[in-house]
């Protein structure tokens, strides 16, 4: 015979039943995520010596007010937080901790420069808040084991110098290489990636290494003491305003050596026309991305995906900037992170899915690069193809090389 107790607790115990699942679908949330919003956190140069860069943030801002008029991600509005730290690393510092202790972001996002993200690398891990795909090329982005918070987004430098390091063997067995150098993390591991690529040969074969500070008013003085060592290549490792400026320097005075570029400062808007493009015609780089002034690509459509947006929501954004085709796509990339974590907005998941991309294409990566990623792998990208500037275009050449 059931007597009340029975009955009680059996139907405690289908309640509990019925309960299980549906406590495995609920939603989880840290700060910064709820049912309408998902907070995210950034800070960029729009003023300073890099302000350059600022059209980064200005095209992941337009990107996400996309994807909001589209109805968001899962349902839910991005609200994007970017804040101006004019590459200051002690201005980088202070905006992370406002967006992370004031702003309640639930993580940080493409922010941009080295000396500002190193900044603020060891601040953002002990906290536990991910800094997501650092707009910086720097090789620590990927060091999964004691900063498991931080991923980077692009090639590092080290694999790109590597790439002109080998270049030059091949192309130049006996050059003379001078090296104007960012006085950071930034220009040290180029330095370091360009040794490495020209192997025991890189202490006969670099004859000058020249640094400059990012409060430098120019680098005239550098490039006449490149110019004096006798170098027959010059290796430019310079962000925007001070590379520009070394390439008119060194046309200006007659220096014509082989001359590589880094990545960072390919954008024809930002570089090359400031520079006067007849005096950057031949010099090479590499890239991973598609050049939107490139006539190869004017009917391709990842180019043409991102001609329609720039022209609805950043229609002042240049049509022929790099920076802006980077940013699309780095935005693109968050955003199937987004759609990946689900329901579970953890910081713990937005990591755990950051580290789960196969073969990702954001539609204005070079034909086979693919973002790939895993909990061993905290570099998104890992090939690049050589450019030579022809001055109007950046014309490619050679095969996709890794490291």
């Amino acid at each position: 015979m059931l007597t009340k107790n029975h009955v009680r607790n059996a139907t405690l115990a289908t309640l509990l039943c019925l309960a299980a699942p549906c406590a495995l679908a609920q939603k989880m949330y840290d700060t910064g995520a709820t049912d309408t919003e998902i907070k995210i956190g950034n800070t960029m140069p729009y003023s300073g010596p890099a302000s350059a860069y600022g059209t980064i943030g200005k095209t992941d801002a337009a990107y996400f007010k996309m994807i909001n008029d589209q109805g968001g991600i899962n349902g839910r509005k991005i609200n994007f937080i970017s804040k101006d730290d004019g590459y200051s690393p002690p201005k980088a510092v202070e905006m992370a901790r406002e967006l992370v202790e004031q702003d309640g972001v639930l993580f940080l996002f493409n922010t941009l420069g080295t000396p500002s993200n190193t900044a603020i690398h060891k601040y953002m891990n002990s906290k536990k808040v991910p800094q997501l795909f650092v707009a910086s090329g720097a090789a620590k982005w990927n060091d999964l084991k004691d900063f498991p918070w931080t991923m980077g987004y692009q090639p590092n430098y080290q694999t790109e110098a590597m790439i002109y390091g080998k270049q030059i063997l091949q192309s130049k067995p006996n050059a003379k290489i001078g090296v104007l150098y960012q006085n950071d993390d930034f220009g040290k591991d180029y330095l370091k990636g360009l040794k490495e690529g020209l192997g025991d040969k890189a202490a006969k074969m670099i004859v000058a290494e020249v640094s400059y500070e990012v409060t430098d008013p120019t680098v005239d003085s550098q490039i006449l003491q490149l110019q004096a060592s006798g170098a027959d290549v010059f290796v430019n490792v310079a962000t925007p305003k001070f590379a520009a400026m070394a390439i008119r320097k060194a046309y200006d005075v007659g220096w014509k050596p082989v001359q590589y570029l880094t990545n960072v400062s390919t954008s024809p808007a930002t570089v090359l026309v400031p520079a006067g493009p007849e005096k950057a015609v031949g010099i090479i780089s590499a890239t991973y991305g598609k050049d939107p002034s490139d006539p190869q690509w004017q009917n391709d459509p990842g180019m043409n995906d991102w001609r329609t947006f720039m022209k609805k929501y950043y229609p002042d954004g240049s049509m022929t900037d790099v920076n802006n085709v980077y940013g699309y796509a780095v935005a693109r990339t968050l955003v199937q992170v987004l759609k990946q974590c689900g329901d579970n907005l953890t910081r713990e998941n937005v990591m755990k899915q950051a580290a789960n991309l196969k073969n990702f294409d954001p539609g204005t990566n070079l034909p086979g690069v693919l973002i790939n990623t895993s909990p061993t792998n905290y570099a998104p990208i890992q090939a690049m193809q050589l450019e030579r500037f022809d001055g109007k275009e950046w014309v490619l050449f050679g095969q996709v090389m890794g490291k």
